[in-house]
């Protein structure tokens, strides 16, 4: 079982990618706890521990998660790669709807460094409007509205000067900017997607913290049931995650000048989780307005109306059954929705024609494009309900946690990015390992 990894070491440009992706990853976890200029880093510690022990769920618990706990610290990279996955999500998007997006798309490497160049433009823009709404929420205290013991959420921040704020906000966004370097240069010089091992590291990151918390709240029994419900989780989404669909496609052969190329049988693999864990943020941030409308109102306000009691009772509280059907709902539509933009059929039956290749039994164009399609549809369906039973879980057993669902780093999206990353990153190691290992047998 150790051999891989013996071997992963001895093998000195692999040794060198792994040290170089674990040194990126201390410089930012060191970034996450480095608090930013003019923050009252004692009171925001009193204010995260009062929250932690109510069900005060956060709009930005989200961005927490993905910062591994530095957004409500307001540290140097308060608002980690968030942006960076906004802004990427939103260029794909505009693929489908501007033209210009598609053309270069299909232009090859030069058109991908085009669109990467876009995102960075985007990120920079994403990471100061979030910034500055975090720093204004912080200013207002109204980032951790919470008043018991001894925090006082006025005084997060202790320069509130316009000055003051003004270098908070620019500190975040550089942090943002940073990050974002971070990750391009795992991926260019490491191992594996750097944006995705970044998040994994700031998940990670907060795992024993919240299983303390879980421990001492609830005891020693409980603790354990969480582990068994885990592994289990866990095993579940790893065998489903691997799981696809191969659809065969032969070849014809075609001449070219003098060589004799094509009849070859291959698959063309189709995940049962295609859409990975991009409808549950979508869905996740769509449920985060209500509260965002309802901490606006209720600023200068001291009289709830019923419009509001009903918000808070079925929108924003995470166990109420009316959350968890509508957060059920709107994964399975993002799932449909995000496929259907990512993955075309037209696209693929026309590719596929124009380089003689053709699945058994169906014509070539558009039946096949036809057969793609229903395909796809019929193995969205359980990826979509897959999502969709992950995600709600730590809505379900939340009273087990002793805190809101959102912050629940055992199910979910948390537990979805995890298994996604930790395999990908495998296969990457392992298919280097397998391309060392048979160089000498190819020459």
């Amino acid at each position: 079982m150790l051999s891989p990894v013996v071997a992963t070491f001895r093998t000195p440009e692999l040794r060198k990618k792994i040290l170089y992706v674990l040194g990126i990853i201390v410089l930012y976890r060191l970034g996450a706890t480095m608090p930013s200029p003019g923050v009252n880093f004692k009171e925001i510690d009193r204010c995260v521990e009062a929250a932690s022990q109510g069900d005060s769920g956060q709009i930005y618990s989200l961005i927490n998660m993905f910062s591994g706990g530095a957004l409500l610290q307001l540290s140097v990279f308060a608002i980690g790669i968030m942006p960076y996955i906004t802004a990427s999500i939103i260029v794909q998007l505009l693929t489908v709807v501007i033209p210009r997006f598609e053309q270069l798309r299909k232009e090859g490497q030069s058109g991908q460094t085009k669109m990467t160049q876009y995102t960075r433009y985007l990120t920079l823009a994403l990471a100061l409007l979030q910034s500055t709404g975090i720093v204004a929420l912080a200013a207002s205290g109204n980032l951790l509205p919470t008043t018991g013991g001894d925090c006082n959420s006025q005084e997060i921040i202790s320069d509130r000067s316009i000055f003051g704020l003004i270098i908070i906000v620019l500190v975040m966004t550089a942090g943002a900017m940073l990050v974002m370097w971070f990750g391009e240069i795992i991926t260019e010089r490491g191992i594996g997607n750097g944006m995705s091992i970044l998040i994994f590291a700031g998940i990670v990151a907060r795992l024993p913290s919240e299983g303390r918390s879980i421990l001492q709240s609830r005891g020693g029994l409980a603790f354990g049931l969480v582990c068994v419900a885990v592994l289990i989780i866990l095993v579940a989404v790893v065998f489903i995650e691997q799981g696809m669909r191969r659809i065969p496609v032969q070849y014809a052969k075609r001449m070219v000048g003098r060589k004799m190329y094509g009849g070859s049988s291959t698959y063309m693999p189709i995940k049962v989780n295609t859409a990975g864990v991009i409808p549950v943020i979508f869905a996740s941030s769509l449920l985060y307005i209500p509260q965002l409308i309802l901490q606006i109102t209720n600023q200068n306000n001291t009289e709830v109306s019923g419009w509001q009691v009903w918000m808070q009772d079925n929108l924003i509280n995470p166990s109420s059954w009316f959350h968890i059907v509508l957060y059920f709902l709107l994964i399975m539509f993002f799932t449909f929705f995000y496929v259907a933009v990512t993955f075309n059929p037209e696209e693929r039956a026309d590719d596929m024609k124009r380089y003689g290749g053709f699945i058994p039994g169906i014509r070539p164009g558009r039946p096949t494009a036809q057969y793609l399609g229903y395909v796809l549809n019929r193995i969205t369906l359980p990826g979509s309900l897959y999502l969709g039973i992950i995600s709600i879980l730590p809505n379900l057993f939340m009273d087990l946690g002793g805190s809101s669902a959102q912050n629940i780093p055992f199910g979910g999206t948390a537990l979805l990015i995890i298994v996604a990353v930790g395999l990908d990153t495998i296969k990457q190691v392992n298919s280097q390992l397998m391309q060392r290992k048979y160089e000498g047998f190819l020459k």
